[in-house]
């Protein structure tokens, strides 16, 4: 189904851009267009928040991974505009019979951008380098890697299980193998993460890339991640101006494949959506992320282009039952899914084509199931838990972000505010801290776990369940502060399963002991807009929202 969907999806929207394109050409082009081929030689795109950084690894969040897949490459990624594969830096992958090993054929004549050869003992380095992180600062950040391989040679940080990877052979310089303590359910499509970009082993090494420090609860990174980021993708780094919140990266001319169409490309950190709307009617970007649905209409009156992708994200009110022993009583945790009236929220705050949420899946990606446990908005039903659990009036410390727009999450004080003004009508006492996404808010909700409610949510990776479900609960978290062993063994269960129909099967008896336990609220699904001016051509947008900007021509 979903590829089939993402094809149309993908139609509609090569139709609206061969409309914007007769716009453009027509005597109403606006006067912004004007320029000459300087002009039509930069993008400047409008991101909605800063990266962390740019060393794919220690990232986690779509802002971090913009730039990041301009830059780097990884074995295997997914074809423009769809979940299917497609190879990158390996032209082809082969399982063994029992899953544990990996065999790629590897392209050949890349380079990474300071020149040095891209072969099978690069892949090797960097397989290992992950593998043999040294420092609980550097483990906690790697996030994805921690995920899917579950554990590192020397346990320092959040992971706690054994290694899913055991060793990497470089057969010869076009060849490398995989070696895995047990098979996953995850690859091949893992394998396309964009964390798990192939970076240059002489630069990992120049500028000191794991040397990850914390200090409290900030984090620093060394000057790989800061500065140097050395890739093979069709972009390179050229400088991160902080005073003027831009991000400039040049067209790689020796790039292996189809060479970018533009020379320049700018990244211009513009937190404020409003901002946004504004810059890109004086002219001064030529697009941006997440536009209000509010505002689609007058964006397509004033001849700009809103791409819509295909709802592949859920938003989540998450529960940290850590700091307050009421939360530990999941009449309590029903309690609050009970309290908040989804579908108005839908239709208030999400764009059209949103969907009240029961579970943590979207609805096109197996594992979801109608067999879920629902607690439909019901004050009375909340009120009547709460007076149960001995919990009515209770009073939570609700962690919101700022400075940012998600793809799951438009306008998220605004969305929190619905939600806090749903708690306090059945009777909860709602504290509610506010912090910048990059600013705090992202390590003090998943790593110190100091909230006791918090608003995140997710975009699919790649279309398997574990990437969502698995990520959320396959392990105890600081974000939710719980231990369900049960949990934790049917989502280890299920992504030990090869065959489609096992995995489906498996998940899916996953999302109903979920359901059950409430360790977080789904919310909502919503297909993400992204919006350019008439006169940007060619930009395909993807259902995983990791768009790259190479093949896309101005004017």
């Amino acid at each position: 189904m979903l590829p089939r969907r993402v094809a149309r999806l993908r139609r509609l929207a090569l139709i609206g851009l061969a409309g914007a394109l007769a716009v453009s050409m027509s005597a109403c082009a606006s006067q912004r267009d004007s320029g000459g081929s300087g002009a039509n030689d930069t993008l400047v795109f409008g991101a909605a928040g800063a990266p962390k950084n740019f060393d794919p690894i220690f990232n986690d969040d779509g802002e971090s991974f913009r730039p990041a897949r301009q830059m780097f490459d990884t074995l295997i990624t997914y074809k423009p505009g769809t979940t299917e594969l497609q190879g990158a830096l390996a032209t082809a992958w082969t399982p063994s019979a029992d899953g544990k090993s990996w065999t790629f054929t590897l392209r050949q004549g890349v380079k990474f951008h300071d020149g040095t050869p891209f072969n099978a003992a690069a892949v090797c380095f960097n397989f290992d380098r992950w593998y043999n992180m040294k420092g609980a600062a550097a483990q906690s950040q790697m996030i994805y890697y921690g995920d899917v391989f579950e554990g590192f040679a020397h346990n320092e940080g959040d992971a706690g299980g054994q290694p899913v990877y055991k060793s990497c052979e470089a057969k010869d310089d076009h060849t490398a193998v995989l070696n895995l303590n047990k098979a996953k359910g995850a690859f091949p499509d893992a394998f396309g993460l964009t964390s798990l970009s192939i970076s240059s082993p002489d630069a990992l090494k120049k500028y000191n890339a794991d040397a990850v420090t914390q200090s409290g609860d900030s984090f620093s990174y060394p000057a790989y991640a800061t500065d140097h980021p050395t890739g093979t993708g069709p972009y390179k780094f050229q400088s991160f101006d902080k005073t003027n919140n831009t991000i400039t990266l040049v067209r790689n001319d020796d790039y292996w494949g189809e060479k970018a169409k533009i020379g320049k490309l700018i990244f211009k950190i513009i937190p404020d959506e409003n901002a946004r709307k504004q810059e890109l009617a004086a002219g001064t970007i030529d697009g941006y992320d997440y536009p209000s649905p509010a505002d689609y209409n007058a964006l397509k009156s004033a001849g700009d282009q809103v791409l819509i992708r295909p709802a592949f994200n859920v938003l989540y009110l998450g529960i940290n039952q850590k700091n307050n022993p009421k939360l530990t009583d999941v009449r309590v945790r029903k309690a609050i899914e009970y309290a908040i009236n989804k579908d108005q929220l839908v239709k208030n705050k999400l764009p059209t084509g949103a969907y009240a949420q029961n579970q943590l899946l979207p609805n096109n990606v197996p594992g979801y199931t109608d067999a879920v446990e629902k607690h439909n908005f019901d004050q009375a039903m909340a009120k009547q838990l709460l007076n149960e659990a001995g919990a009515a009036g209770m009073t939570l410390n609700f962690y919101v972000p700022t400075e940012v727009t998600r793809p799951y999450m438009p306008n998220p004080v605004e969305i929190a505010s619905a939600i806090t003004d749903d708690l306090k009508a059945v009777g909860l006492n709602v504290n509610v801290v506010q912090e910048p996404w990059n600013g705090g808010y992202k390590d003090d909700v998943q790593k110190a776990g100091k909230q006791d409610l918090h608003l995140l949510g997710w975009t699919g990776d790649y279309a398997d369940a574990g990437n969502f479900i698995g990520t959320f609960f396959g392990r105890q978290k600081a974000e939710f502060g719980f231990n369900n062993p049960q949990i934790f063994s049917a989502l280890s269960t299920a992504d030990a399963q090869v065959t489609a129909d096992a995995k489906k099967a498996a998940y899916e008896q996953a999302s109903v002991l979920i359901s059950q336990y409430v360790p977080a609220v789904p919310l909502a699904s919503s297909p993400p807009g992204i919006v350019v001016r008439a006169n940007v051509h060619n930009l395909i947008p993807t259902p995983l929202t990791d768009e790259r900007f190479y093949t896309v021509t101005k004017g």
